[in-house]
């Protein structure tokens, strides 16, 4: 995955399962790991539901394949993706996929694709089940993909900051956020014990950490918990310390104990 240019992913949406609203959030989020070169996305186009598609397919480069629902109750989509996908594997085009879907039933395919070592990462909502999340290298929310403006509004009770000079108080929301518990915390640790396991020094980099911390849980996110970065998560922890290590002009922050 260090050169994107020759990453190749093939983005496979089931329109049924998947939000059009956030697709530029989405696509945007496959190019942080590659090149999203197919974009292809599955439902049946000659039902109201999928209307919210028809705008955004030529925007965005996204290839649309009609599945009929021959049966009531049933849905097409999944076995058509799925068949797809086997296609593209065995073609070799691509270096890796992106799954966008909360529906279990892709748990098997990631599992295939996997076995095969390509890179598979999975987009979905948080109701998505754990077997397909655990089955993806990198799996992503699409609560964690919602603009900010949309996040803020979505927020039952936002923390705002007050002005004591003018008595006022504005709609700034906390960086921090309290989801940030026990459990998570020692999630951190661990990870943090992994990554410095061979390393004589108790620091590492926070690029090390982060991918540990994918191999553990693929669905581990520091926008899950108020933080734009990993570093800025590790720094709000009291034990650790974010340590400024410029390499090759590169800023490469290191984590190490207090």
């Amino acid at each position: 995955m260090d050169n994107k240019s020759k990453f190749n992913v093939a983005v496979l949406i089931d329109g049924d399962n998947a939000q059009a609203k956030l697709i530029k959030e989405i696509l945007e989020e496959v190019s942080r790991y590659g090149k999203a070169t197919i974009r292809r996305i599955y439902g049946d186009w000659t039902t109201p539901q999928m209307n919210s598609w028809k705008e955004l397919i030529n925007q965005y480069s996204i290839n649309p394949i009609q599945k009929f629902s021959y049966t009531t109750g049933k849905n097409s989509t999944d076995s058509a993706m799925i068949i797809d996908a086997m296609d593209i594997l065995h073609s070799k085009s691509v270096e890796g996929f992106c799954i966008v879907s909360s529906d279990s039933d892709y748990t098997g395919l990631a599992k295939r694709i996997r076995e095969e070592g390509l890179f598979v990462m999975g987009i979905g909502e948080r109701k998505t089940p754990t077997a397909f999340v655990k089955s993806c290298e990198i799996f992503t929310f699409c609560e964690n993909l919602q603009p900010k403006t949309e996040k803020s509004i979505s927020k039952s009770n936002p923390k705002k900051t007050s002005n004591k000079k003018n008595g006022s108080s504005s709609d700034k929301t906390e960086v921090k956020d309290s989801r940030l518990g026990p459990e998570e915390l020692k999630l951190l640790d661990k990870a943090f014990e992994i990554s410095t396991n061979t390393n004589e020094e108790d620091e590492t980099y926070i690029a090390h950490i982060g991918s540990t911390l994918r191999k553990i849980d693929p669905s581990f996110d520091p926008r899950s918990y108020g933080f734009r970065s990993l570093t800025q998560l590790f720094a709000s922890i009291d034990k650790y310390q974010i340590v400024r290590n410029v390499v090759n002009g590169l800023n490469q922050p290191l984590v190490k104990l207090k």
